[in-house]
């Protein structure tokens, strides 16, 4: 027992003094908690809004938005294989496909449907898929 005292004491003392040199550090990417209240707060929100306020406006805004804007930003997951533009690289291209074959061939992959070679690549991507995201994706890729 005498034999353990010593280490388990030189060990909490490395830790107290790690916690606390590391709870003086200002580091940039360790994220904080800012609270804001009082003044604080009343500033916040006359900038802001509040909360539910500044929900309801994202929520506007979407409502507002085109199906191909919608598409455009959910696009972005589908670059790294079909390109920026809709090019083409790892997957097909494509640029210049209708809102009709980009709806029904993600649909056919969502269903679990094979339609070439690297389908099992695409199973996954459309699986999580609602039959809107599908139509926003049509939408956009329809203007490529």
């Amino acid at each position: 027992m005498k034999n353990l005292v010593l280490p388990v004491l030189a060990l909490v003392f490395a830790v107290v003094i790690f916690d606390i040199a590391y709870s003086e550090l200002d580091i940039k990417s360790r994220p904080s908690v800012h609270t804001c209240s009082g003044e604080c707060y009343q500033d916040y929100v006359a900038a802001n809004g509040t909360i539910v306020d500044q929900q309801r406006a994202a929520a506007e805004a979407a409502a507002l938005a085109s199906p191909a804007e919608l598409g455009r930003q959910a696009y972005a997951s589908c670059q790294a294989c079909h390109g920026a533009g809709g090019e083409g690289g790892i997957g097909p291209q494509l640029q210049g496909r209708d809102a009709a074959f980009i709806t029904q061939a993600l649909t056919a992959y969502k269903n679990g449907e094979t339609r070439g070679a690297r389908s099992n690549i695409m199973w996954p991507s459309a699986e999580s898929l609602s039959a809107r995201d599908i139509e926003n994706l049509a939408a956009f890729v329809e203007t490529l």
